[in-house]
């Protein structure tokens, strides 16, 4: 997620912005959710949900929603996993 053109109006959204990450956490869904350096925006990690859900749940965002950030899904085949994330890697 990448800070857009709406980005002055994070703070009147961040109540709403929290507790979307707090119900992806909950849903066991975000493995991890942090900013990007140096102040450009966020990543969510996340698992465990199909496509089409990760769209619902990213436009669910009021950051996405309301122009404050431009959210770009990125889907990851892993080749090679180290052991620690084993869960991640695909069923043979």
């Amino acid at each position: 997620m990448r800070f857009a053109e709406n980005k002055g109006a994070a703070a009147d959204h961040m109540p709403g912005h929290q507790q979307w990450i707090e119900r992806g956490l909950q849903d066991e869904v975000f493995l991890l959710v942090g900013s990007i350096a140096p102040g450009l925006g966020g990543a969510v990690l996340a698992h465990n949900t199909s496509l089409p859900q990760l769209r619902q749940r990213v436009a669910a965002d009021p950051f996405v929603a309301h122009g404050v950030v431009t959210a770009e899904i990125v889907e990851i085949a892993p080749g090679a996993v180290d052991p620690r994330l084993d869960f991640l890697a695909p069923v043979a």
